[in-house]
C-alpha cells in the first residue's frame, strides 16, 4: 500500500493511496484526498477489508511505506485480520518495487499526459486507468497477459481488429473482433 501525488492545474496537492497484489499486479486506487490523515487511511484500510468484491481476506502480508500517515490504528485493521503488516527499510524504495513502478507507469501513461481538475476529476480518471491496467495492458511479469486475465484465454488470431479510446484518447486499446 502507497501514496502517491498528483498536481493540478490550480497548483494543488492531491494524494493517492492505492493497494497492489503483488502475484497478479492488480491495482485497487481506494482514494483520493488533498488532506491525507491517519483517520483517513485507517478508513481506507476498512473500506478495502470490507468490500465484498475485493480479496483482501486472502491477504497474507500488507507491505507499506513509513509515512506517518500510516498509523498504529491503519496496522491493527490489518493484523486484526491476520494480515501480517511489513514496513519497508528507510530509504530503501526497491523493497517496494512493484508499487513504485505502477508510480512510475501511472504518471508516464497518465497523469503527466493530461491536465487535473480536482479530486472529482483524478478520481475518474485513475478509476478508467485502473480499469485498463487491469484488463487491457500486457505485463512481461504475466507472459503479456493483464492482471484480470487467466493463463488459459486464447486470443484469436483472425478477425479484424477494433480499437477503443480510453482517458479521451489518451491511450488506445486493440482487440480483436469476435
Amino acid at each position: 500500500m502507497r501514496l502517491l501525488y498528483v498536481d493540478t492545474i490550480f497548483l494543488k496537492r492531491l494524494y493517492v493511496i492505492f493497494v497492489m497484489e503483488v502475484e497478479s499486479r492488480r491495482v485497487r486506487v481506494l482514494g483520493v484526498t488533498t488532506h491525507p490523515t491517519g483517520a483517513w487511511t485507517a478508513q481506507q484500510a476498512r473500506n478495502l477489508l470490507i468490500d465484498p468484491g475485493q480479496k483482501a481476506s486472502s491477504f497474507r502480508f500488507l507491505i507499506r511505506d513509513r509515512d506517518a500517515k500510516f498509523t498504529a490504528t491503519f496496522d491493527q485493521i490489518f493484523t486484526g485480520e491476520g494480515i501480517t503488516v511489513m514496513k519497508t527499510p528507510p530509504r530503501t524504495p526497491r523493497a517496494n518495487c512493484y508499487a513504485e513502478r505502477w508510480v512510475r507507469t501511472v504518471r508516464a501513461e497518465c497523469t503527466d499526459q493530461m491536465l487535473i481538475y480536482d479530486e472529482r476529476h483524478l478520481r475518474s480518471v485513475l478509476e478508467e486507468y485502473a480499469d485498463h491496467y487491469n484488463a487491457h495492458r500486457p505485463h512481461q511479469s504475466r507472459q503479456q497477459r493483464p492482471p484480470d486475465q487467466d493463463e488459459h484465454v486464447v486470443v484469436p488470431l483472425e478477425g479484424q481488429i477494433q480499437c477503443r479510446k480510453v482517458l479521451s484518447g489518451a491511450i488506445n486499446e486493440y482487440r480483436r473482433a469476435v
